[in-house]
């Protein structure tokens, strides 16, 4: 029995492989679970529309600004800098304060705020809604309890844009699709090469005439179409099972999941050319997919949360991208002038792994 065991000791030892999976997996799931799952809002960008600009108006901005939740993107001039801002996402909230403000709290007794809030993240909205809110409250009772002679009563109301009756579901669609392409189509192809290999027809491949490049792209196309269906089905399904609106363009949406599927066939082509069983390749889909993409891409929980080190590595995530992407189609309905960025990124990953792909199926061969 104890040549057995110390049998076992060495082969997991010379197989880094297993190694990783003992170690490296518990290792990386901690630090993600522990530094990415928070509902805390930190360092969310807002604008201030202040049309009074007078010493109240002042003092409340300060108030937010100095709390860690809030960081000032911008001050706007006009009510139609508010939707061009939330369109290219780089705020989260306006805080819009009305005209006369402490004039008209010494005249009147009590003024207003509205606040408008980008509720495609119904969860986020609602945080920075209550957040904001609070640190207001806390400024009136303050100069109450300071006994000062104005009466503050402010009065803050709330817009939720892109999705008033905050339904969860505009959240979780956007992300369910994204997780759903990515892992379905990436598993698909990560056992493809290693099917071929356990099959023991890779021999004929190897001496076959054929380039890598069209064996890989013969072998991505059947899935291509497959997946473009499926993805179609889940369009269908969110539309009209879950409301799931499409505000933008339908071809635009379909042209960028399309783009997506090809970027995900290719990353799982490339797990399949590292991976030397079916079952390597579905385990490394599945700790290189899953679980970043559900964690790190901004599906359930605000990447300007984490980390610094998450937040780099978040770039990195492909899910992360289309998730904006899809978002920016579904509830803002804009075009691509404003995730142009997002696209070409997705583009280069796509090219990326591909490149990869053919360059280790050649080692493949050489071997």
């Amino acid at each position: 029995m104890w040549a057995f065991v110390k049998k076992e000791f060495l082969y997991i030892f010379r197989d880094y492989r297993t190694m990783i999976i003992l170690f490296g997996m518990p290792l990386v799931q901690i630090m993600l679970f522990g530094f990415a799952i928070t509902n805390d809002i930190n360092n969310a960008h807002i604008a201030v529309l202040d049309n009074s600009k007078d010493v109240v108006t002042r003092e409340i901005t300060q108030k937010l600004l100095s709390s860690h939740y809030f960081i000032l993107d911008r001050y706007l001039k006009s009510y139609q800098e508010i939707k061009p801002a939330f369109r290219r996402g780089e705020i989260k909230e306006v805080v819009v304060f009305q005209n006369d403000f402490a004039k008209k709290i010494k005249t009147e007794g009590k003024a207003h705020i509205q606040l408008i809030l980008d509720a495609s993240d119904p969860n986020t909205a609602n945080i920075l809604d209550a957040y904001t809110k609070g640190i207001i409250n806390t400024y009136v009772f303050h100069n109450l309890l300071q006994g000062r002679k104005i009466p503050l009563h402010i009065n803050v109301q709330n817009t939720m844009l892109y999705n008033q009756e905050l339904k969860s579901v505009f959240m979780f669609v956007p992300g369910i699709i994204t997780v759903i392409l990515m892992l379905i189509s990436a598993m698909m192809t990560s056992i493809t090469i290693v099917r071929e290999k356990e099959l023991g027809t890779m021999e004929a491949l190897l001496v076959s005439p054929v380039k890598p490049a069209i064996i890989i792209i013969g072998k991505v196309i059947p899935y291509v179409v497959l997946s473009f269906i499926n993805l179609v089905i889940i369009l269908l399904l969110s539309q009209f099972v879950f409301g799931m609106p499409i505000r933008g363009s339908a071809p635009l949406l379909l042209a960028e999941s399309l783009l997506f599927l090809i970027m995900s066939l290719s990353l799982g082509i490339l797990i399949s050319t590292a991976s030397k069983t079916q079952q390597q390749a579905m385990m490394l889909s599945m700790f290189v997919l899953m679980l970043p993409t559900i964690l790190l891409s901004g599906f359930i929980f605000p990447i300007e949360n984490m980390p610094l080190a998450l937040r780099l590595l978040s770039d990195i995530m492909p899910g992360k991208w289309f998730i904006i992407i899809i978002k920016n189609i579904m509830l803002k309905g804009v075009g691509i002038a404003y995730f142009w960025k997002e696209t070409l990124i997705i583009l280069g990953m796509t090219i990326a792994f591909v490149v990869m792909s053919i360059k280790r199926f050649n080692i493949r061969l050489d071997e």
